[in-house]
């Protein structure tokens, strides 16, 4: 059985997602000896970071990545006059044309492998070369052995990345990337002159964090930064999972609605500024696949406007909203009438942000 589907929620797209069928035969609940273990024999994440042969952390293993609100919109940070009109362009027309152009998942995902936390990533670390696998067949090769970054003639979906280690940090740079991806959820574009330069830090055995810079000056006018951080996912291993492998909505032409044509469809509302108020906060989001790595999402307000992970929420009730480009999330408050958390639904059925505060 495959523990993996095909699933739509969005920031302006459709995106894959996973879902979990275990077996035994094939290594997903298998006991790894090297990891350390609390007194109950449960993994102890929290034990110092392993190294390698040659000295430097080990950053090898199975992880669950996050980026947060990164995921969704990745310039949040940036002001309007710092995104080049071509960049609002690209994004635009992302959300208006069918949902099928861009899945991820469905083709590798470029600069935004990093991101997506839905997907397993494994870290595979030799001295000389660092492989990251990906259960969607992606893989992502970073050289340790002192070679330049090449003169690029023919971009790749995944680039070509030099690493070098500052202390027990590992930096790694990329160039060459394909223009035909995203940046995020949203379809955030970038160019083929797009250089990555990522911060990679092991800081105990279950947890990673990598610092991210992008620079694309040709679609933003300064750099942008992403944290990503890693949890370890002990105890299993990569399971394939193929996009098309008995698709049939591309096929079938289910998959031919958009966000816009949505939003034509509802009525928004305007709520005063002390009912928005009251969902402001952090919300502790876990994807099915990924239960053990937590994702804090934030929402915000600003001149009256809510948002959720950097995505627009229009108030269609006082309880639920219209985010990005299509999606409905729906705010529920508990018996003493505070917010407790937020739903929005997808193939899976209903997934939950849990309010932190």
């Amino acid at each position: 059985m495959n523990r993996h589907a095909c699933g739509t929620i969005a920031a302006a797209i459709v995106f894959v997602l996973a879902s979990a069928a275990l077996s035994s035969a094939q290594w997903l609940t298998y006991r790894d000896p090297r990891i350390p273990r609390t007194g109950d024999g449960r993994p102890n994440l929290s034990a110092p970071a392993p190294r390698a042969a040659d000295g430097k952390p080990d950053l090898s293993g199975m992880w669950g990545l996050d980026a947060g609100a990164s995921l969704f919109y990745i310039a949040g940070g940036l002001k309007p006059n710092e995104i080049q009109p071509a960049a609002f362009e690209a994004l635009r027309r992302r959300s208006t044309v069918p949902d099928t152009e861009d899945q991820p998942g469905c083709h590798p995902e470029g600069p935004r492998f990093n991101h997506f936390v839905a997907l397993s990533s494994k870290i595979v670390q030799t001295p000389t070369l660092i492989v990251v696998l990906a259960e969607n067949l992606t893989y992502r090769q970073i050289f340790l052995d002192g070679r330049p970054l090449p003169e690029v003639s023919n971009p790749s979906w995944m680039g070509y990345s030099v690493g070098h280690w500052e202390g027990d940090t590992l930096v790694v740079e990329t160039i060459g990337y394909k223009d035909m991806t995203s940046l995020d959820l949203a379809g955030s574009p970038h160019s083929e002159g797009l250089r990555l330069v990522e911060r990679y830090r092991r800081t105990d055995f279950g947890h990673l964090e990598i610092e991210e810079t992008l620079s694309d000056p040709a679609l933003y006018s300064r750099p942008i930064a992403v944290t990503v951080t890693g949890t370890l996912v002990p105890d299993t291993d990569l399971l394939e999972y193929v996009c098309a492998e008995n698709e049939k909505d591309h096929r079938e032409h289910h998959l031919v609605g958009t966000g816009a044509e949505e939003l034509k469809s509802v009525t928004p509302v305007t709520l005063p500024a002390n009912v928005l108020a009251q969902y402001v906060g952090s919300y502790d989001f876990r994807w099915p696949e990924q239960p053990t790595v937590p994702s804090i999402w934030q929402v915000t307000m600003n001149n009256e406007m809510l948002f959720l992970a950097g995505g627009a929420l229009v108030p269609l009730s006082e309880t639920q909203f219209m985010w990005g480009s299509g999606q409905r999330v729906r705010f529920v408050k508990d018996a003493q009438g505070r917010v407790s958390h937020f739903v929005f639904a997808a193939v899976e059925g209903d997934l939950i942000g849990k309010r932190l505060r």
